[in-house]
């Protein structure tokens, strides 16, 4: 039950990884935080397929067969 194509998953995936790394090695405190949860949200989906701001809006960015 995916609703995010292979493009949308990538994208995600490469910047939850950018600010995953920026809070680690740049930031200090609340924006450290702040990117962290970010980031754990977009590698998440990134990784299950599955957006949840998606579902009530019955968005979808996986291509149909």
């Amino acid at each position: 039950m995916t609703n995010m194509g292979t493009t949308d998953r990538i994208i995600r995936g490469i910047i939850g990884i950018a600010l995953l790394l920026v809070s680690l090695l740049v930031l200090d405190g609340t924006w450290q935080i702040v990117l962290l949860v970010i980031s754990g949200i977009l590698i998440g989906t990134a990784t299950s397929g599955v957006c949840l701001l998606y579902i009530p809006f019955h968005i979808s960015t996986k291509k149909k067969r």
